[in-house]
């Protein structure tokens, strides 16, 4: 008997719709530990009028249990766009948000990162009918809190090679979606020439870009490089406006 091949949900095909008709899409990262989920939801207003595809929401440390649950509710309550779960274990899933990006850290020492939170979230997933998003996760020097928490063998920033030979075995593994990760608040986002190997190794796997980009143009050049999705947190937390940074960054990576 011929069984069905498996489809992408409508989250997924939302941020492949996203790229295709713009040439690349912006995404809004909002940790639950770094402000009162009122204070969220104002946040993704803005960037939602600005311009931005989804809302991812997650955090290193402290993204869990209620203070996960509200702020996750405050946005959907505030914006009509996806949000998706960005966690960094088992404990970083609620049954409030649309999809989870369902990540392995694929450069990670622990196999806790590799697999067993997988393992332990995957019947939450199920439970709570979340769109799983098949990722893999790599983090790039300097790494910041997730490289330390994720136990991370940091991809040396001089070294694309490394990163495309990961980048390349997630998608043999069949992740549909790969994110290079400098790290939360990094001084310098992943190097343009890391995102332009691992474009080249993954074909027309879509590839996710954060950490460490504070600008327009630093987004634009990562585009170029390869980049399909561009995720900014910190930046957003602390540009004062961000309605406005975020439009800068849309109206640069738009084609």
């Amino acid at each position: 008997m011929l069984r069905k091949r498996v489809e992408i949900g409508p989250v997924e095909s939302e941020l492949w719709d996203a790229v295709e008709s713009h040439g690349a899409a912006h995404l809004t990262l909002v940790d639950p530990a770094s402000q009162e989920p009122e204070r969220a939801a104002q946040m993704a207003r803005s960037a939602a009028d600005a311009g931005t595809t989804a809302v991812m929401v997650g955090g290193s440390v402290g993204a869990t249990g209620s203070t996960l649950d509200m702020t996750v509710r405050a946005i959907k309550e505030s914006v009509e766009l996806p949000v998706i779960l960005f966690p960094s274990s088992a404990a970083g899933l609620c049954d409030s948000a649309d999809a989870v990006f369902f990540m392995s850290l694929l450069n990670s020492r622990s196999t806790g990162y590799l697999i067993e939170n997988q393992a332990l979230g995957a019947p939450v997933v199920s439970r709570y009918r979340l769109e799983a998003i098949p990722m893999g996760y790599i983090v790039v020097e300097p790494g910041g809190t997730v490289g330390w928490v994720g136990d991370a063998k940091l991809v040396p920033r001089r070294k694309p090679e490394i990163a495309a030979a990961y980048a390349l075995a997630g998608r043999y593994l069949g992740m549909r979606l790969i994110y290079l990760e400098a790290g939360s608040g990094a001084e310098s986002p992943v190097p343009a020439g890391m995102v332009s190997a691992v474009r080249d190794a993954i074909g027309d796997t879509l590839l996710v870009v954060g950490g460490g980009i504070r600008d327009a143009e630093t987004a634009r050049k990562l585009v170029a490089a390869g980049a399909d999705l561009i995720v900014t947190g910190t930046g957003i937390e602390q540009s004062g406006d961000v309605f406005g940074f975020v439009r800068n960054i849309v109206t640069a990576i738009h084609v």
